[in-house]
Formats: structure tokens, sequence, C-alpha cells
């Protein structure tokens, strides 16, 4: 069994203090954490000691929502109003197979890699090779099949969606570090009746999360209102999917009674505060969420609507629209922030228990990070430079179930190359594509 002990780190184990642990040191036998402690480390044999020079040792990231084969389609007309229908639906029936999906999950595993996130929940369609890539790059994820009824790529019927998720389930049920999830697209893309459906089999496949869009658009808003003469939040209710560690991206557009139900109801919350932003839809009310008791983890929602799969990036905008809505700098602490891209976003997947914090008996997914950077220095608060300061570049090693899949920012489990000649590859028949589409109107 591998021993691994980490040594001369500022550790960042996630406490309920949210503490700072100077000249601070974590043994990992196997796959977990075995011990933690400050000071000068015991003597353990045969260990691999490592000595991390004061750099930050904090517990691996945790995405809570992603799309992550549409890092194919980062920076596609982004300058088009209508992008949507005019390039992005028609190119995702035509383009998107099994295949692209693997390439553009591979893709976006290696960006996460590199920028220590060690643990995402995918939702989007051929989700079995989504699956499938996760396991091979090293990571830990929840990977949902979407089901809708706007005629996605993977298939034309609901029965026809509820099938790929038996599939998916039928293969990674059990697996060590990949998760089996059912994804209903939305209130407006699945209604009441398909959400119905979704609650039935999700009672009789408990240990099987649910993932959600809600909330997150006023066209949602109007559909909501002119179908049901009710809000989104009070739709999903209406079906029977206001359940227990549902997982509800977005979030946008709910009000005090809202936040009430879902916080009785144990939702949890999926925040993608930059996506949202750059759409031009609205702050999620994140403070309000936290202190009803809804747990909220920070993502980065699809490549294609918010660019990057990195964590950092969300971290600013997280802080600083909630102080836009306090009217303070009071509002997410730093160290709070730092909370929800670890601990409580393993909360809202359901795996707190497992990752999140340093602590023993948990998954050894961890990620040590360099703090020499001049714009890292000086250090006052290390939770505030790691918000405000800190970049992927930063990131060193990362570590998931105590096995090394990035050690000084070389991705072990992955083929650079290879990954980025294949995703040039789809990306040049992506702009044949769009050319053709440019030329016909």
């Amino acid at each position: 069994m591998t021993s691994i002990l980490i040594k001369n780190a500022c550790l960042l184990p996630i406490d309920e203090t949210m503490s700072v642990v100077e000249n601070g040191w974590v043994h990992v036998e196997g796959d977990a954490i075995t011990a933690v402690g400050a000071g000068e480390p015991p003597a353990v044999d045969g260990a691999e000691v490592i000595d991390v020079g004061g750099d930050v040792v904090m517990p691996g990231m945790v995405n809570p929502h992603a799309h992550l084969a549409m890092a194919l389609f980062r920076g596609l007309g982004e300058d088009v109003d209508d992008r949507l229908f005019r390039y992005v639906l028609p190119m995702e029936r035509k383009f998107v197979t099994p295949d692209m999906v693997r390439v553009g999950t591979l893709l976006g595993a290696l960006e996460s890699i590199e920028g220590g996130v060690t643990t995402i929940a995918d939702m989007y369609y051929y989700e079995t090779e989504v699956g499938r890539a996760l396991a091979h790059s090293g990571l830990r994820g929840v990977v949902g099949q979407t089901i809708a009824t706007f005629d996605p790529p993977d298939h034309k019927t609901i029965d026809q969606g509820f099938a790929l998720v038996e599939e998916l389930v039928a293969e990674f049920f059990g697996h060590e570090r990949i998760v089996p999830s059912i994804a209903p697209h939305a209130p407006y893309s699945t209604d009441v009746e398909v959400m119905a459906r979704v609650v039935g089999w999700a009672h009789d496949h408990p240990h099987v999360p649910v993932q959600l869009h809600l909330a997150e658009m006023d066209s949602e808003m109007e559909w909501c209102r002119k179908h049901h003469g009710l809000r989104p939040v009070a739709v999903v209710e209406k079906a029977g999917l206001l359940i227990p560690g549902l997982i509800a991206a977005h979030c946008l557009h709910i009000d005090p009674f809202e936040i009430e139900r879902m916080a009785s109801a144990g939702v949890g919350v999926a925040h993608n505060a930059r996506s949202n932003a750059k759409a031009g839809r609205g702050i999620a009310p994140v403070e309000a969420m936290r202190a009803a008791g809804i747990k909220v983890g920070i993502a980065t929602d699809g490549p294609m609507s918010g660019n990057t799969l990195d964590l950092f990036a969300q971290f600013g905008p997280v802080s600083m629209f909630q102080k836009i809505l306090g009217r303070s700098r009071k509002p997410m602490p730093a160290a709070q922030v730092i909370r929800m891209a670890t601990l409580e976003g393993a909360q809202v997947l359901g795996l707190g228990d497992r990752i999140g914090s340093l602590e023993v008996g948990k998954k050894a997914d961890l990620v040590r990070i360099d703090l020499s950077a001049p714009r890292m220095q000086p250090i006052y608060d290390v939770y505030a430079t790691l918000v405000f300061s800190a970049m992927p570049v930063d990131v060193r090693d990362v570590m998931v179930g105590g096995r090394w899949i990035m050690r000084d920012r070389d991705v072990k489990s992955l083929e650079r190359r290879k990954i980025l000649r294949d995703a040039g590859q789809i990306a040049t028949a992506f702009k044949a594509e769009m050319a053709r589409i440019d030329a016909a109107q």
C-alpha cells in the first residue's frame, strides 16, 4: 500500500473554524487520509516524505455543475446575438457523437486537473462516454445523463433517454470514483410529466443523484407562468422533484419563500456566477440561500457559456456579486468562498462524507498550491490570496484517491498532445459548418 507523508505545509483542512495550520502535515495510506497534524510529523516506516516548503495543501476543489464536452464550443460565435439557434443547436445535432463527447470531456478534464479541480458534476449527452473519460483521467465525477424533450443529440424519445440512464447506471454504479446520475434538463424542457417520472425512477434508485437546471433565466420564468401559472421552483415542487439531494444549477430567480422551501427539502445549489453574469441573467442570492441552510457550491457551467473550467476565475465574481447585493465588503468573506469550492461543493453532490476536507478517514483528494508568484505576495490572509490573486498556474500537484495525477504541473493521467490535436480537428469541422451556415443566410 502506498504511504505518503506531506509536511511543512500551509494546511487548510476546511474545518468548522476554517483554520490555517502553519507547518502542517498530512499522512496518506492507500486512497485515504490516515493522520493530520502540525509541527514535525512522526516518522512513518516506508513512507515517501514530501516537503512542500510552505506551499498551501488543501482539499481538491469540487465543480458541481459543468458540461465538459462543450469545451469544444468555447468562444464560438461570441459576438453573434442568436448564436444558440444560429450555430450551437444545429451543430450539436450534427456533430455531437460519442467520439466528440469523449474528446471534449478529455479536454475539459485536462483543464480541470491543471486548475486543481478533483471532482466534477457533469450534465450532457452520451454521458457513459463522459464517465469513461473521467475515469480514465483519474478524476472523481458525478455524471448526469440529460433527459429532454427538445430533440437532443442522443435520444429522440423520453423512453430512449431513460434507457441511456439505465445504461449509465449499469456501467458505473459502485465505481470507486464515478457516480451515475439522472439529469432532467429543466422545467421548460421536461415539464411536469417527465419530472414526475424522474421522481418515480429516483425513488427506485435512491443512491443515484438528480441534477436539474432551475430558475436560470427570464424565458424560463415566462414559460412556467404561461403553462402553469407558477414560478419554476413551484413547478418542480408540483412535479414532486423538490427532493433531498437534488442538485439544482443556477437558482438565480428565487424569492425568500422559495429559498425556505428549497432549504426544507434539502436541495443543494450549484452557483455559476461568471456564466450567469456573462449572459446578463442576474445574481443569485447566495448569502440568503446559505443563511437558510442550503449548501451552495461554486461551479463553472459549460465552457461555451463561461469560457473556462477554472474555479479560480469564479472566486472573485462569487464574492464581489454578493458584496454588490449587500452594498458592503462584509458579505461572502474569502474563507467561505474556499469552503464553498471544497467541502460545501462536495456536500451539494452528496459526497461530503468522503471528500471536501482534510480529515482522517476521508479520501485523499488534495492539491498543492505554490504561493511564490509576485501577485500572491505579501500574504496577510491566505484565503483572500487564493480568492483574489491565485490562478490555475499556481497549482503544482494534484492527488485523487491517494494517486498523483499531476506532479510539478505535469498531468500524468492524460496525453496532452493527443487531446489538443483531437480537439483541433473537431474545431476545424465546426469552423467549416459555421461558414456553411453563414453562406446559407
